[in-house]
């Protein structure tokens, strides 16, 4: 599943760690969410839709292998 955080942080101008700390996690779990390595539950891809102000399907994408 591909996702477009990376994109979404540039234009709010805010860091990994800024992210993390809104959503509660740690920078390392934004990081590997951004690199495609970790797929985020439900409730952090719903509170990263909010934050970004985009829809969860916005936001991550589904690719033919997933």
């Amino acid at each position: 599943m591909k996702n477009s955080i990376r994109v979404e942080r540039a234009i709010l101008n805010i860091t990994q760690d800024d992210l993390a700390k809104r959503v509660n996690v740690s920078r390392q779990t934004i990081n590997s969410i951004e690199n495609n390595k970790y797929v985020p539950s439900t409730i952090l891809a719903l509170k990263l839709s909010e934050v970004f102000n985009k829809t969860v399907n916005e936001i991550f994408i589904l690719e033919n292998e997933d």
